[in-house]
């Protein structure tokens, strides 16, 4: 039976996950601490609309898929105190909390560190600066799509990936929260129905179609794989998709009793249809 193997948080959009043994699912089907903070370009510091909910496009703030060496910092976000450290190289770069000074510390850190990378131009076009660190902390927000999720990856998948690139590939470069193993490559993009993990149930949404984010290497942020075009090439895929999303189970009584979430943990046994 295929089981969890690895979890993971992403408390700031497009930095580096937090490896955790359990993750707690919130009755919005959402996970606590992931992608609750998010450096945004000075002219998409609020929120855009889409479908009637709030929608935060990555193009338009830092994430990997354009400032890969942002994968070679190290995130620690301690959500009791709200305050979050970022290291580079084994040394810290900044720590500081989540009030207006806090904040100002992280960006000023985080801005010298992308102007001096190779990415450093994309942040000087016109609109970029100065970034805004936006978010509570709390709220789960900052996701690709404005209908948060869980996501899902099987080890497998990423292996078979591995074999056509010829290399070893990281489970990180997904950024999916939920790694399992002994499932069949790619079967999690066959599932359509209910899927349950230890005592959480979900349904089955869309597949996840990658970015270049899978590019970067998630401990040097060097874009050192094609992940994209050996998906397409070498699996015949229309898109280049690994992994699946997850959305709140429907409820077995017609909707009486509101899904309340529930607790993932390593070693949690998975079943999917």
């Amino acid at each position: 039976m295929a089981h969890v193997v690895s979890l993971y948080r992403h408390p700031i959009k497009g930095f580096t996950a937090e490896s955790v043994s359990e993750l707690a699912v919130q009755p919005d089907g959402r996970i606590a601490g992931d992608r609750v903070l998010a450096f945004r370009f000075a002219d998409a510091t609020t929120p855009e609309e889409r479908d009637g909910l709030d929608y935060w496009p990555k193009a338009k703030g830092l994430s990997l898929q354009d400032f890969p060496t942002l994968a070679a910092l190290r995130t620690h976000f301690d959500d009791r105190a709200g305050r979050v450290r970022i290291e580079h190289d084994g040394s810290v770069l900044v720590e500081a909390g989540l009030d207006d000074d806090g904040r100002t510390q992280l960006t000023d850190a985080v801005t010298d560190f992308v102007l001096a990378s190779a990415e450093g131009r994309r942040l000087r076009r016109p609109g970029r600066l100065p970034l805004v660190l936006v978010g509570d902390g709390v709220t789960s927000r900052f996701q690709d799509r404005p209908r948060g999720y869980v996501s899902v990856h099987s080890s497998d998948s990423v292996s078979v990936l591995g074999d056509a690139l010829g290399m070893d590939v990281d489970d990180r470069r997904f950024r999916s929260n939920i790694v399992i193993d002994d499932a069949a490559a790619w079967s999690e993009l066959d599932w359509t129905g209910e899927v349950t993990i230890g005592d959480v149930s979900f349904d089955a949404a869309g597949p996840i179609v990658r970015c270049l984010a899978t590019h970067a290497n998630p401990d040097t942020g060097v874009r050192d794989a094609k992940v994209l075009t050996t998906l397409t090439a070498a699996f015949s895929q229309a898109e280049p998709t690994l992994g699946r999303l997850l959305l709140p189970g429907s409820s077995s009584d017609g909707g009486q009793t509101p899904w309340a979430g529930g607790t993932i943990r390593l070693g949690d046994a998975v079943t999917a249809h």
